[in-house]
């Protein structure tokens, strides 16, 4: 089948950006709401696997959020969230782990592997690759601006990230998957925000970039508007939004999680949309992009932070 000179035009454009790309590592975060929808799972896999035939070196982190708050509704636990956090007692962390390690972890390898990619599940625990503590009683302020004194219950503050079995893995040709669970050397285990989890892992692992996929084209001024999305920004700019009250629920430690990775040495971050049509590839090899872009500071254009 012949092809137009569009079509060359943009093999050409992309051809770049595989250059610059091959052998970096992309972290990418996979949330509840891409997850629970079959078709949308199989779509981004299929993504993911095209960034892996470029020799771009994957590592996925996922969460479950949307599983795990239908499964603690049935049980009739509560679901309870804090500044898009989630507060985890004893008997939601057994819900988790049946969540976080059972049936999305297991739907996820499937799909990888059935896209093309060879995979390898593992947790927080595993390798010691996330040592935590549990997070102490905190004071913080709510989406409705109000000071709150909150103790998250069996949530993991990650206080080591040991890379060595993902670099192990990733060396073998294989793409991580990794379950947001963290341990302590006493064998107590932690639920721990998938965002946080892939920021540490994102700095660990010296990465390229970090992306979060999420059911919005990207970060927006105003939820309701899809057309306020915000295609680039500095960490100065998610500053300016969140002073402005732009930003709440699980937005929050999204860019909590976007700031420690940037400060940490990754060169950008990207919101992007895990339900829009080959929306992380328009991102990873094109000028314009689909989602958002976060860099350090406003010293260079998109094109040459991509």
């Amino acid at each position: 089948m012949s092809m137009s000179p569009d079509s060359y035009a943009s093999l050409r454009s992309a051809a770049q950006y595989v250059r610059a790309f091959r052998g970096k590592i992309f972290v990418f975060k996979l949330g509840g709401e891409v997850l629970e929808n079959a078709a949308t799972r199989r779509a981004v896999c299929e993504e993911l696997n095209v960034l892996w035939s470029f020799s771009i070196k994957l590592v996925i982190v996922h969460g479950g959020g949307s599983g795990l708050d239908a499964l603690c509704e049935s049980l009739d636990l509560p679901v309870e969230k804090i500044a898009g956090r989630r507060v985890t007692t004893k008997q939601v962390l057994e819900a988790a782990k049946m969540v976080l390690a059972g049936s999305v972890h297991t739907d996820l390898l499937a799909d990888l592997r059935a896209a093309g990619l060879l995979v390898s599940g593992v947790s927080g625990v595993d390798g010691d690759i996330l040592s935590a503590h549990k997070r102490q009683p905190v004071q913080i302020k709510n989406d409705a601006g109000q000071i709150e004194f909150v103790d998250f219950g069996l949530v993991g503050d990650i206080d080591r990230v040991n890379p060595a079995l993902l670099t192990h893995l990733l060396d073998g040709g294989y793409v991580p998957v990794i379950t947001p669970l963290s341990a302590n050397d006493k064998g107590d285990v932690f639920n721990t925000n998938a965002d946080t989890v892939a920021a540490e892992i994102a700095v660990a692992l010296k990465a390229e970039k970090l992306f979060f996929l999420l059911k919005v084209p990207g970060l927006l001024e105003d939820l309701a508007r899809p057309s306020s999305l915000v295609p680039y920004t500095t960490l100065a700019g998610i500053e300016q939004l969140e002073k402005s009250g732009k930003v709440s629920g699980g937005m929050r430690p999204k860019l909590a999680a976007v700031r420690r990775a940037i400060s940490g040495g990754v060169h950008s971050a990207h919101l992007v949309s895990g339900i829009q049509p080959d929306a992380v590839l328009t991102e990873v090899f094109t000028n314009q992009g689909s989602g958002t872009m976060i860099v350090a500071r406003e010293n260079s254009s998109k094109e040459q932070a991509a």
